[in-house]
């Protein structure tokens, strides 16, 4: 059976909000709740941070939980979690799953990374990368740059990952109408299949959205979407979002329990 390695990638230097992975929530580093809620996956064969900057190594030494430095270089989460994989002291076979969770979503749900897993493991012949895509069911969120849109075919594969509302909706449409999706940071992998993604240059498409994703399709490659229902979980992409997430935290059943 393929094993489960897990990274949570993290750095001080994000463009958008500096020293983001140790900005408190609610009292707490907010890369401490995303590991605090990490670990009650309880499939994981690894899980450990995967970090350039020795602050974050030490906050997770202190914490008692693995970390993994990597390059300074790295500009993409995809990219800093591969070379963790690399050297992460198991010998990964070809055919093991690896799961990217982001850093900055301290409200994800132990079964949002199931829900990523899942087509991995049911459809094995066709699916080699997933993402979780998440509902959108609020006007705001669809039009916030911050937030990725997903367009994907009949089959789940998705074709394009763009910051834009899309896809389009004319008068008097919902978003539950035109099937609006969101990238939630959950990613998961063939070893394979992420060993050939980063073998691939930076393409145009991934550097005009920010977004590592659209190397694998301006490549002509796929992920598939894993879909999941929209619940009150915000990721934090920059300051303004810190009080979106402490409202909601409050009321979120996993607060308190790691």
């Amino acid at each position: 059976m393929s094993r489960i390695l897990g990274f949570i990638p993290a750095r001080m230097a994000a463009s958008r909000f500096p020293g983001k992975p140790l900005h408190p929530i609610l009292g707490r580093p907010m890369l401490e709740h995303v590991i605090g809620r990490a670990r009650r996956f309880d499939r994981f064969d690894l899980l450990a941070v995967c970090t350039c900057d020795a602050e974050i190594a030490a906050f997770c030494d202190s914490v008692g939980f693995p970390a993994i430095l990597t390059a300074d270089t790295h500009t993409r989460a995809l990219d800093r979690v591969a070379e963790a994989a690399g050297k992460c002291g198991i010998a990964v076979a070809d055919d093991d799953i690896v799961l990217n969770v982001q850093g900055d979503e301290p409200m994800m749900h132990p079964d949002m990374i199931a829900a990523t897993v899942r087509p991995l493991e049911d459809r094995p012949d066709t699916v080699t990368g997933t993402l979780l895509a998440m509902d959108i069911v609020d006007d705001a969120q669809f039009a916030n740059p911050d937030v990725l849109k997903i367009i994907h075919d009949l089959d789940g594969r998705v074709l394009y990952t763009s910051r834009v509302p899309v896809p389009h909706r004319r008068p008097g449409q919902s978003l539950a109408d035109i099937g609006a999706k969101r990238i939630y940071g959950i990613f998961g992998f063939r070893w394979h299949f992420l060993k050939t993604f980063t073998a691939l240059p930076e393409s145009p498409l991934e550097i005009v959205e920010a977004c590592d994703s659209n190397r694998l399709y301006d490549h002509g490659l796929h992920q598939h979407i894993a879909p999941y229902p929209f619940r009150p979980s915000y990721s934090v992409d920059s300051p303004r979002d810190i009080g979106l997430v402490e409202a909601a935290m409050r009321d979120d059943p996993l607060w308190g329990r790691y």
